[in-house]
């Protein structure tokens, strides 16, 4: 005996009507200094399944970037100000689930010897690299505990071994080294916390940096930007139940 299925109620999904369903939200990232460089490429690697909020100070080249990727927007703010960081992140709507991932690519280099760093360089320097770092974070830990989510420091080879005119920033690398390492004992069983060490990486920053040596600029010799992200997604897409507690990427050339 043949039954007739009983027809749908209101309350099922018609299999046929493709709005009923519905894909579930993409975890979110925000990426600081993700206007260019290293900071964009990570952007554009975390692109193909995450919410991207672009981070930076030029509202014109957080927009364009975020106009490229498919589900991304502008987090604009000078993060050495902490006024203006903390409201940007008490008025940023994509924050209000949580925060999967925060990736601190932002920082600043400066050439300047021992002999001629004044105390306004030091401060400069280790705001940047440091204390705005230590500081989104702190904004942040609430969004980044409610995902069980990750913190991924992009530091710098020069956080491990110092290097010539470099004693400001290897100062800084080392100390955010510290403070990555402390973040992650800290809130071990919350978030994960990862830190990246590259090499020389082929940036703006990087020519700068050997046009003050007076070398001259072979982008060969150096990693590209992507290299770098490829190694924040190779953290990022660990199982939540481990974590890549230190990352070293260095160019093949030396």
């Amino acid at each position: 005996m043949t039954q007739t299925p009983e027809p749908p109620t209101a309350t099922d999904p018609d299999p046929a009507d493709a709005s009923a369903v519905i894909d579930p939200p993409r975890p979110v990232a925000l990426v600081t200094g993700g206007t260019r460089g290293i900071g964009a490429a990570i952007a554009r690697s975390l692109a193909p399944d995450h919410r991207v909020l672009i981070g930076g100070r030029d509202a014109r080249a957080a927009a364009a970037l975020a106009t490229e990727l498919p589900d991304a927007e502008p987090f604009v703010v000078d993060l050495n100000d902490a006024r203006a960081t903390a409201e940007a992140v008490d008025t940023c709507a994509a924050l209000a689930d949580g925060l999967d991932v925060l990736v601190h690519s932002a920082g600043v280099y400066n050439v300047q010897p021992v002999t001629e760093a004044t105390r306004e360089d030091w401060r400069q320097v280790l705001e940047t690299n440091l204390v705005a770092v230590a500081d989104l974070t702190r904004l942040l830990l609430p969004a980044l505990r409610l995902r069980k989510g990750m913190v991924v420091a992009i530091n710098s080879g020069a956080g491990m071994t110092p290097g010539p005119r470099g004693i400001l920033y290897s100062t800084s690398k080392y100390a955010l080294r510290g403070w990555t390492e402390s973040l992650r004992e800290e809130c071990r069983g919350d978030i994960r916390v990862t830190g990246i060490f590259p090499g020389k990486v082929d940036t703006d920053m990087q020519r700068e940096v050997q046009a003050s040596r007076g070398n001259d600029y072979r982008p060969e010799l150096y990693l590209q930007p992507e290299a770098v992200a490829a190694a924040v997604r190779t953290a990022v897409d660990t199982p939540p139940n481990g974590v890549i507690d230190s990352l070293i990427i260095r160019p093949v050339s030396r």
